[in-house]
């Protein structure tokens, strides 16, 4: 169990002052000038030490994408952009960390762009988030009154600012390139790649997109060390993380806790098990809507870490933990969330822009059993012709949620469509 000494959000429930004073007395703001006193370089291999993987969903090493920023500037500005457009069902600890505890983003802003070279960051936060975005410009603010950031930043000779930016509410201006697009001013629509960000992301500069809590985490690290965040969590998985944990659960709840943490400890512990006992568990959606569902079976030893739960058969995601009992409708479920990807996309792509109405209907469909036998192949064959087909990620987001369901619940769809055809039969043979 992860101990107090080792947590990094330690006001993630706002008990505590949020403020510049309150945050200083938590330790935010120490000895900044003499983390940037380190050097670019230091900072970034300190970084890449400490094995910090991208919390948004990905799991890049977050050092190793500092890396690839310019050493030496050919005349364009740099730039760091904060990915706070916090979208994916399910995902609420940005929120939690931005209302809480924002001076630990806008410390690690100024970190990781010095890291990078950057004097400017931009914080795309999602427009519904709007007492949120109150309290991070307030944060922003009285770290520009105190000297921590602007000309001469903490003292340290480098000048940094920060620009907070608010989203028009479109899920897929999460995706790196819709947000720089939208940043631009544009419709938010995801580009092709390469040119990468690093080489030309917003206004045509080398640009960095990190997540909120990848980001947050940054200043800690390096005030403790990277041993020391390497101590905590599994191989190749270091560190903390923050879990949301939802759904069928006694005490829904955002907690830290070690990377690995087994599935059924995290439940258990943190969110007082899944209502009607551990034994009353169908499923879990275990990174949030856009991944797929494991069933019981595999909640049981599943570990809460990107490695284990990809072998698993599906992903960390943003660790948004959607618990289901069995009083769920599973195929109503996947319906849902295949209704919101239809909805979400920016149809830029052919196979997204038609694929996801395909499944929304097909799924219609499913869950009232009016379909044939064949349509669940015909079903899996669609989101197969999704998956890996577009510029950006969103059309395997609509189709791993149903191909989990295939997977792991087949003779539940074949039964539901049994069971449309008996009750349906006698009434075809009357007419």
């Amino acid at each position: 169990m992860l101990s107090d000494k080792d947590r990094i959000f330690t006001n993630l429930y706002g008990i505590h002052d949020w403020h510049l004073p309150g945050a200083r007395a938590r330790g935010d703001w120490d000895g900044t000038a003499d983390i940037l006193a380190r050097g670019r370089d230091a900072i970034i291999e300190e970084m890449k030490a400490s094995g910090l993987r991208g919390r948004g969903g990905a799991g890049f090493p977050t050092g190793l994408k500092w890396s690839f920023m310019p050493k030496q500037s050919d005349g364009r500005p740099s730039y760091l952009v904060v990915n706070a457009d916090e979208s994916e069902p399910g995902t609420c600890k940005d929120r939690d960390i931005i209302r809480h505890d924002p001076h630990k983003l806008v410390e690690g802003c100024l970190i990781a762009s010095f890291a990078m070279g950057a004097h400017k960051a931009f914080i795309y936060i999602r427009g519904e988030y709007y007492n949120e975005y109150l309290n991070l410009q307030t944060a922003v603010d009285e770290a520009r009154e105190a000297g921590l950031i602007g000309p001469n930043a903490s003292g340290s000779g480098w000048d940094f600012d920060i620009t907070i930016h608010r989203g028009g509410g479109a899920y897929i201006c999460g995706e790196e390139s819709a947000l720089l697009e939208s940043l631009e001013g544009k419709k938010g629509m995801p580009r092709m790649k390469p040119p990468f960000p690093a080489a030309m992301g917003v206004y045509g500069c080398p640009t960095t997109v990190n997540n909120v809590e990848s980001i947050a985490t940054v200043s800690t690290i390096m005030r403790r060390g990277a041993a020391w965040f390497v101590g905590l969590g599994r191989p190749k998985n270091s560190g903390t993380k923050l879990y949301c944990i939802s759904g069928h659960v006694n005490k829904p709840c955002t907690v830290e806790d070690e990377l690995g943490i087994p599935m059924r400890e995290l439940i258990e512990r943190h969110a007082g098990g899944v209502r009607g006992g551990w034994d009353n568990l169908l499923a879990v959606i275990p990174g949030g809507s856009s991944v797929p569902m494991i069933p019981k079976s595999v909640c049981d030893n599943a570990l809460m870490d990107f490695d284990s739960l990809r072998e698993a058969g599906s992903s960390l995601g943003t660790a948004a933990v959607i618990v289901m009992d069995k009083s769920t409708d599973l195929i109503r479920a996947i319906a849902r969330i295949s209704a919101f990807y239809k909805h979400e996309s920016c149809g830029q792509c052919t196979p997204c822009r038609e694929g996801t109405g395909w499944v929304m209907r097909m799924m219609n469909r499913m869950v009232e059993g009016r379909a044939e036998y064949a349509e669940i192949d015909l079903m899996e064959q669609v989101t197969r012709q999704l998956e890996g087909h577009t510029i950006c990620m969103l059309a395997d987001a609509a189709a791993w949620p149903v191909q989990g369901l295939l997977r792991h619940f087949r003779p539940m769809v074949e039964q539901r469509i049994t069971d449309y055809k008996a009750r349906t039969a006698p009434r075809i043979a009357a007419e």
